[in-house]
């Protein structure tokens, strides 16, 4: 396997009704993760780009959370809408989508 120009982590991790913390799994995450599966295999990105589904990558309130690598962008509260942004704005335009991207204290 080659090493991806950029590799996409979502936030499927689920905890039970209630827990303090919340998880992006209660907020849908599992549909932005699948989002990301087909429109990855749409567009033939498999391979020169990288996706996985993942525990907890920290803030649980703002989630659905991704986090795409080499730059390290942390984006909160994405929905299934957000997903062709994300691909054509910063995978292929290497820009990462302002208005998704959780404030810089998360990172605390």
């Amino acid at each position: 396997m080659a090493k991806p120009l950029k590799h996409v982590f979502v936030c499927t991790q689920s905890r039970p009704p209630g827990h303090p913390r919340g998880s992006c799994g209660a907020n849908c995450s599992m549909a932005v993760f699948q989002e990301f599966q087909q429109q990855f295999e749409k567009r033939g990105l498999w391979g020169r780009y990288a996706i996985t589904g993942s525990g907890c990558i920290g803030p649980c309130g703002t989630g659905p959370s991704v986090l795409v690598y080499p730059e390290g962008v942390m984006y909160g509260g994405v929905g299934q809408g957000d997903v062709a942004a994300i691909i054509e704005e910063h995978l292929l335009g290497d820009k990462p989508v302002e208005r998704l991207k959780v404030p810089a204290e998360v990172w605390g």
